[in-house]
Formats: C-alpha cells, sequence, structure tokens
C-alpha cells in the first residue's frame, strides 16, 4: 500500500516537474509548439472547472437563503465571512498531515463551507433575537458569546473527533478520503476560533458602518427663517 502511495507522489513530482520548467523551455525554444495535459489530467481540470461554478450558484443560494429570513442585504455577509478562514484551517491542515491538495480536498472544502455557514448563523441569529428583546448591541454581543460558545465548540470537536480515525488510517482505500477528511477537520477546528471572535466584531462593525451612513442620509429638519429686525417706528 505504502509502494502504491510513493508511487502516485512521485508520479505527481514528475508532472509538475514537467509542467513547470520542461514543457515552457520547449515552448520558449520553439513558438509554434503547443501542449495540453490529456487523459486523467484533463478530467480533473474539467472537474475543477465544474466544481467551481456549482459552488459560486451555491454561494448564491445560500446568501439569497439567508438574507430572506434575516430580511437584510449584510447579515448574510456576516455569516459567509468566515468561509475563507476555515479554507485557511484546511491548507494549514494539509501542511501538518504533509498532504498535497487534490481535487477530493476541495470536495471537503465545500462541505465545510456548509459546516462553518451553521455555527456563523447559530450566532447571528442568538444575537438577532437579543436585540429584539430589547438589549442594546454590545449586551446581545457578549450574551451571545457565553451563551453559543459551548455549542458552537462542542458541534466542531465532535466533527473533528468523527473524523479522527480516518485521518490516522494507513490502507490504500482510505488514501482517496483523507485529503478530504482533512479539509474538513481542520477548517472547522479553525473555523471555530474565527466564528466566536470575527463574527461579533464584524456585526458590531456593520451596525456602526450602517448607522454612520443612515446619519449622513438622514434629512436635517429646516432651519428657521430670522425675525427682521425691530425699528424705532415698530
Amino acid at each position: 500500500d505504502l509502494i502504491h502511495v510513493d508511487a502516485a507522489d512521485r508520479f505527481l513530482e514528475v508532472l509538475a516537474d514537467v509542467t513547470a520548467r520542461v514543457l515552457p523551455a520547449i515552448v520558449a525554444d520553439h513558438p509554434r509548439v503547443r501542449f495540453s495535459l490529456e487523459g486523467e489530467q484533463r478530467e480533473q481540470q474539467e472537474s475543477m472547472a465544474g466544481l467551481t461554478r456549482s459552488f459560486g450558484m451555491a454561494l448564491f443560494v445560500i446568501y439569497g437563503l439567508l438574507a430572506i429570513p434575516f430580511r437584510s442585504y449584510l447579515q448574510p455577509l456576516i455569516i459567509m465571512a468566515v468561509i475563507p478562514f476555515g479554507f485557511v484551517g484546511a491548507v494549514i491542515g494539509h501542511i501538518i498531515m504533509g498532504l498535497d491538495l487534490t481535487i477530493l480536498s476541495v470536495f471537503g472544502l465545500v462541505a465545510l463551507s456548509g459546516v462553518v455557514i451553521n455555527d456563523s448563523l447559530v450566532m447571528v441569529d442568538f444575537i438577532n433575537r437579543r436585540r429584539k428583546e430589547g438589549n442594546d448591541l454590545q449586551d446581545a454581543i457578549r450574551q451571545s458569546g457565553m451563551a453559543r460558545f459551548r455549542p458552537i465548540l462542542l458541534t466542531s470537536l465532535t466533527t473533528f473527533a468523527g473524523l479522527t480515525p480516518l485521518l490516522f488510517e494507513k490502507s490504500l482505500q482510505a488514501q482517496l478520503l483523507i485529503p478530504m477528511a482533512t479539509s474538513l477537520g481542520f477548517g472547522v477546528i479553525f473555523g471555530t476560533a474565527v466564528i466566536l471572535i470575527l463574527v461579533p466584531v464584524t456585526y458590531a462593525i456593520l451596525e456602526d458602518v450602517r448607522h454612520g451612513v443612515a446619519g449622513l442620509f438622514r434629512r436635517q429638519p429646516a432651519a428657521e427663517p430670522e425675525a427682521a429686525p425691530r425699528t424705532a417706528d415698530d
């Protein structure tokens, strides 16, 4: 099993070296020459392009589904802002595990987006409900941090714990799924730390910006005309 994995890694290294150094040098010496990767590499490129389009459409649909119940154009952006930070956690996880990013890693990133959005949604909804009950913004944010800390943390830890056996599985069949589990597991852990800090801070900042913009466009009352000075005849 380890021999097969090493051979696959070696193949990827050779392919990357040929694509980065050998083929560009040939094209530079012979401008009329063109090259393209076929077979499995072409299928991977087509899969990646289709996945990118589908992921973009999914993000648009998620934004719409969040904007309708929240009745806000800004709050869905707060919720979805954690997605890039989850991706950072997934990349860090690949570095820790010594893995290359593959098409299955990207599948894990897509699944990760839904998980981190879930946690962020819970916190934003809690803040909104506290504000409807009459709490000011700062109190609502503090209460959300205290009340949602344990559920969000436990959700992330149990998700990572459930993926741990797959992360350390040595069989050849598991090697295909380990990059996807790495993206999901480490992305959830890193995203959780960001959610607990970024979401409340972003919520407060956007509320300040919204009130500031509203104040700029708020109509000022018209000034009363000054009374004419009285003369001696009056």
